[in-house]
């Protein structure tokens, strides 16, 4: 017998028991306010979160924060006065200088500030990955607290790309030295509607 056929007969030999799962995994994390966890969890992976009342509260603080980035686009009509006119449907790479992409969110994930998009909802694909600043506006009764509920939203639904994103593009080296920004959106802002 040769020595491989040796280690395999002794991992087959000495297997664990197997063990069930437990058999409710939605119970597992969830918050009293999850809109407040979600802020907290997105201010800490670097992103910004700010409620407001309805969209012209939002136009007045987007104007504000991006007051000098010349270049917005937007998917949500109710931002169409702050948006570049003609913008949609064009090649993937006449979006690279994109300095402000406002999209909207299905719904967001309290325990790590995830929001789930779809292409749907993206206009294109690579928006909320090549712009440099990222908007994106959620409504407060659609924050949810754990992955487990967010898996049980988009489980029987219909998508042809869909991605859950949080905070800005983020790396870190093996010194421990984290960059924000670093090959997608430099900042990441999320408002929530009331």
């Amino acid at each position: 017998m040769s020595s491989r056929a040796q280690i395999l007969a002794r991992v087959k030999e000495n297997q664990p028991t197997l063990t069930d799962l437990p058999p409710d995994l939605t119970s597992m994390v969830k918050y009293p306010d999850p809109m407040e966890m979600f802020g907290k969890v997105l201010d800490g992976i670097g992103g910004m979160m700010h409620p407001v009342k309805d969209y012209e509260e939002m136009i007045v603080q987007i104007k504000t924060q991006f007051a000098d980035l010349p270049r917005i686009i937007s998917t949500i009509p109710e931002l169409n006065s702050l948006t570049e006119k003609g913008w949609e449907d064009q090649d993937p790479h006449s979006y690279e200088d994109v300095d402000v992409a406002i999209i909207q969110a299905h719904f967001g994930v309290a325990e790590n500030a995830a929001l789930w998009l779809t292409e749907s909802l993206m206009g294109q694909r690579v928006i909320p990955f090549i712009c440099q600043q990222l908007v994106v506006v959620v409504h407060k009764k659609d924050i949810l607290s754990n992955m487990q509920e967010a898996y049980q939203q988009i489980a029987n639904s219909s998508y042809g790309f869909g991605a859950f994103i949080a905070g800005p593009s983020k790396t870190a080296d093996i010194e421990q030295s984290l960059v924000l920004g670093a090959h997608g959106p430099k900042n990441m802002t999320v408002f929530v509607l009331a």
